[in-house]
């Protein structure tokens, strides 16, 4: 395999510490084995449903936000990420600075881990479907971070998540990232189902955006995106 052809390592690990938040992240966007070798958390579920491992992928999300966590998994699954987040935040005062804090932290990982954005498509998109739900995600790997998010959710709340969170955590990804997506939910009456095919149909456009087209040139007339 050529130099032009090797895949990049593609993996980042985040700290970030704040007044109201402490969250460790590892991610390697081409999957495979990662790990954190000081846990901030003072326990973990074995059971956890946001925890799975396979010989391709190693995902363990734990935000102290159930429905977060599930999205976030579902996100990584999905991308084909190896990931592990870990967050103690301030929920004793509402899911407001941990969602956006993990969404920011997300963000700067997955930029880390994709450095310069040359030898990739640079452009995504994806459908995901979740029974009568629907939804259609279009990402741009740019360095124009900009996000335009429309899930017409209607409940208060998913479990202990607050509605009006997800798409701000999905606003914080996108500007930590440094990326323009676009994510709506076309059709669908359950508020679970149509977040989470947004959160997929956001996978499979990140991972196509990601993939190689065979060259390791950069994909802009400008010549430099990042």
């Amino acid at each position: 395999m050529s130099n032009s052809q090797a895949k990049p390592v593609r993996k980042a690990f985040i700290s970030r510490i704040t007044n109201e938040t402490q969250i460790q992240i590892a991610i390697s966007l081409n999957g495979g084995h990662i790990e954190i070798e000081n846990s901030i958390l003072p326990k973990k579920d074995a059971d956890d449903v946001a925890s799975q491992a396979t010989n391709s992928q190693i995902i363990d999300i734990h935000t102290g936000v159930g429905f977060l966590d599930h999205m976030i998994h579902a996100l990584a699954k999905h991308s084909g990420w190896s990931l592990i987040v870990e967050c103690i935040g301030d929920l004793h005062i509402d899911d407001h600075h941990t969602t956006e804090d993990c969404g920011i932290a997300l963000g700067q990982a997955f930029k880390d881990a994709l450095g310069a954005v040359r030898g990739v498509k640079r452009f995504g998109f994806g459908y995901a479907p979740l029974d009568e739900a629907l939804s259609r995600a279009v990402v741009d790997l740019s360095n124009r971070p900009f996000a335009v998010i429309d899930l017409g959710l209607k409940r208060e709340k998913i479990g202990d998540l607050s509605t009006e969170m997800i798409p701000h955590f999905l606003e914080s990804f996108a500007e930590a990232a440094r990326i323009t997506l676009h994510v709506d939910c076309i059709r669908g009456f359950n508020d679970h189902h149509r977040s989470e095919s947004a959160f997929k149909a956001l996978a499979v456009a990140i991972r196509e955006a990601m993939s190689s087209n065979g060259t390791n040139d950069v994909p802009s007339t400008k010549g430099v995106l990042m």
